[in-house]
């Protein structure tokens, strides 16, 4: 086993995992995993820049991590940014800070790399499982983007589009600075039209409707799922692998785009980070059942973080 660190910071969230890990047999333990609600694509589709609080916001994060590595003694470090660092044209100061406290360069990669390592972390435990039939399609509604990849035992196709909960929230619910509070039924008419053209661009490359298995990733999905086990708290083991069927995905998403912000943060399992953006987030889910024809979302809280530690143990760049 090689104890290795994975960082995933995403347009939303910035997220670290410790664990002990053999890629051969594809065990992972956990020591440490945890995650900050950074927002630092916050502006980001609209001013092609990462704001300064963003920024700041993000390092403060690193810093603790750091803490925590240096704690559990990670052999391994890999640090990979995704949609928000991709768009921005001052990503060399995210670079250059994330370098200065954490000794890494964080790997900017792209949409079809991404797609590859969630599929990884979201696949190795199924391979055996009878019950859950091949091909996979793995969706990971990110806050910037969602991937999507179609493979069986490996990748056979993926495709990163720009729809994910925070870029949906702040292309379409946001009015005079302000998050509409609820949406209206033109903006979210708007909201879905976007998220089908995505789709169309999507299914240009990955052939989505092919998939025997719906399996969602990230913090869009997974709080749904516990919004449909209507747990008392965010309880990771109990989201782990629980299916939430189409119609269950549908009643959630319609109830979250009529509620108030007040409404959704008095939901017991909701992240405080997730109150604004969590309808978009939904939304983005059932378009994708809609399109698939999917019955039931297999949900797991393994996902791209798992890959790049999964990649990491294989000395897979961005080791130190």
């Amino acid at each position: 086993m090689t104890r290795v660190a994975a960082v995933d910071c995403g347009t939303n969230s910035i997220r670290l995992l410790v664990a002990d890990v053999n890629p051969e047999t594809g065990e992972l333990v956990d020591l440490d995993r945890r995650m900050t609600i950074v927002r630092l694509g916050q502006g980001v589709d609209k001013t092609g820049r990462l704001a300064p609080e963003a920024l700041e916001r993000t390092f403060a994060a690193c810093r603790d991590y750091a803490a925590i590595i240096k704690e559990l003694g990670a052999e391994r470090l890999r640090f990979v940014a995704t949609s928000a660092s991709r768009d921005a044209s001052n990503r060399d100061d995210f670079v250059s800070g994330v370098l200065h406290i954490l000794g890494v360069e964080p790997e900017v990669i792209t949409g079809d790399e991404e797609a590859e390592l969630s599929f990884t972390g979201a696949t190795k435990e199924l391979t055996g499982r009878d019950d859950l039939a091949k091909p996979y399609l793995v969706v990971d509604i990110g806050g910037g983007s969602t991937e999507f990849v179609v493979g069986d035992d490996a990748v056979r196709a993926a495709r990163s589009v720009d729809i994910g909960c925070v870029r949906m929230t702040e292309r379409h619910l946001v009015r005079d600075g302000k998050v509409t509070d609820p949406p209206t039924p033109d903006q979210i008419t708007v909201m879905r039209a976007d998220i089908e053209a995505a789709l169309d661009l999507a299914e240009q490359t990955v052939p989505l409707r092919e998939a025997r298995t719906l399996v969602g990733l990230a913090g869009s999905v997974t709080t749904v799922s516990a919004i449909a086990q209507n747990l008392p708290e965010y309880d990771t083991e109990a989201i782990h692998h629980s299916r939430v069927s189409y119609d269950r995905v549908r009643e959630i998403t319609e109830s979250l785009l009529r509620s108030t912000h007040a409404e959704r943060a008095a939901i017991p399992s909701m992240h405080p980070g997730r109150v604004d953006v969590i309808g978009a987030g939904a939304l983005v889910l059932l378009s994708i059942m809609d399109r698939v024809g999917a019955s039931e979302v297999v949900v797991s809280e393994h996902d791209i973080l798992d890959g790049i530690a999964f990649k990491a143990a294989e000395g897979v760049k961005g080791g130190k």
